[in-house]
């Protein structure tokens, strides 16, 4: 199952006014992250706009930055709250947790001294799969496999993280795992790379594999970052579990028994009472 399709349509036009355009088409699913680079530094004699659908959403001038906060940019849905960032150094935009909402077009404009650039990032968010979850529980000992769900291609840049530490890339043909002594220690020989797809597989796993697995997708302009939950239940915990479930279940059963014997226990006296005091008998 496809997590989600990330591509790249290049298109570069001179237009009559001397404004050099740039085109790319993108495709993912939604809760991904995107950053939307510039490929430039910033410096003070350039100003970067960001527009969505012509509304203007960030803005680096100089040493100030802005993020639009009025009801112009959200248009009463709360499309862009908390889900914005700049890069100060460079004008890159990152949109977070994307939802069908942020489907657009997204125009880039550098206003040097004498030149005018745009590029125009068509995106398009697809609800995610029935189904599909980025939540997932292993017992201990079981290995389980990361996806990135794309058709691998050697302009992409595929990179594992865990809880932000790097533990896996491939580049082209080239591939490498993490080298640090604490990634080491934690992965040894417990990773698994596929060069064909990008999946990354954990076997002989231990509850020090629990965390966060972030992919990220590099390709010229773009970034792609997704993130994985994934939780190591132990063994024993679920046999405690279950044993202390049974225990709990008998001591209740136990005591509703104690109680019932106790009521018709008592019942039975003040039925003897009963039948000394009326005459009765009690052999009836």
């Amino acid at each position: 199952m496809n997590l989600f399709i990330f591509l790249q349509v290049w298109g570069f036009q001179l237009g009559a006014s001397g404004v050099y355009t740039d085109r790319v088409s993108v495709f993912v699913m939604e809760g991904d992250s995107v950053t939307l680079n510039t490929g430039v530094k910033t410096n003070q004699q350039e100003k970067i706009k960001w527009f969505f659908n012509n509304t203007r959403i960030a803005q680096i001038n100089g040493d100030l930055s802005k993020i639009c906060t009025d009801v112009q940019c959200n248009e009463g849905t709360e499309r862009f709250r908390d889900r914005l960032k700049l890069d100060h150094q460079t004008g890159s935009l990152t949109i977070m947790n994307t939802t069908n909402t942020h489907s657009g077009h997204y125009k880039l404009q550098i206003i040097g001294s004498n030149t005018i650039s745009e590029t125009i990032f068509s995106m398009t968010v697809h609800d995610v799969p029935v189904g599909e979850t980025n939540t997932k529980s292993v017992k201990e000992g079981e290995s389980f496999t990361l996806d990135p769900g794309v058709i691998k291609n050697t302009n992409y840049v595929i990179t594992w993280y865990f809880n932000d530490t790097f533990i896996a890339e491939i580049t082209g043909d080239q591939s490498k795992n993490c080298t640090d002594v604490q990634c080491k220690e934690r992965f040894r020989d417990r990773l698994k790379l596929d060069h064909q797809t990008g999946s990354l597989t954990i076997t002989h796993t231990r509850n020090t594999h629990s965390g966060e697995y972030t992919l990220q997708i590099s390709s010229g302009s773009i970034i792609i970052r997704r993130q994985h939950s994934i939780s190591i239940i132990s063994g024993k915990s679920l046999n405690g579990t279950v044993t202390n479930w049974v225990v709990y279940v008998l001591a209740i059963g136990g005591a509703c028994v104690g109680v019932l014997l106790v009521v018709v226990g008592v019942t039975g006296q003040w039925y003897k009472k009963a039948c000394l005091y009326k005459g009765c008998s009690l052999a009836k």
